[in-house]
């Protein structure tokens, strides 16, 4: 069974240093399904506070790895297939809320879907779909 605190250790472990930089928390978890925080930075804002595309997407990213493994239970190797992305509205000066959640995990190919709001105002920002291929 997966824990918090082996999705959290997760980050360091498996993710790339820049991806660290982002201070992504795991805020809640259940099977096939993450939510993380992105804490809003001015190293990831531009003009006006407003979070940057390339952070969101990163964080989105990140969170489906690990929905996938409360999916499998443990951390399987994936890569990144495709990932589309739609930009809905600027989210400025609040933390950001990563949810994902696993919509289909078979052998060999893993969909899921994302959805960044605001912390504060739980307002979409963001929404992805993603398609992973599981090695």
């Amino acid at each position: 069974m997966i824990e918090r605190d082996l999705l959290q250790r997760a980050l360091p472990d498996y993710f790339a240093p820049w991806v660290q930089a982002l201070g992504l928390t795991v805020e809640s978890f259940d099977e096939g399904r993450v939510a993380l925080r992105l804490p809003q930075s001015d190293q990831l804002s531009r003009v006006g506070g407003m979070l940057c595309g390339q952070a969101m997407m990163a964080a989105a990213d990140t969170a489906m790895v690990l929905a996938l493994m409360t999916q499998f239970g443990e951390f399987r190797p994936c890569t990144t297939v495709q990932m589309s992305t739609s930009f809905l509205k600027p989210l400025s000066r609040q933390d950001a809320l990563v949810e994902a959640r696993v919509l289909r995990a078979g052998k060999t190919l893993a969909f899921g879907e994302i959805d960044v709001r605001g912390a504060a105002d739980g307002r979409s920002a963001c929404r992805a779909t993603t398609t992973y291929a599981l090695l």
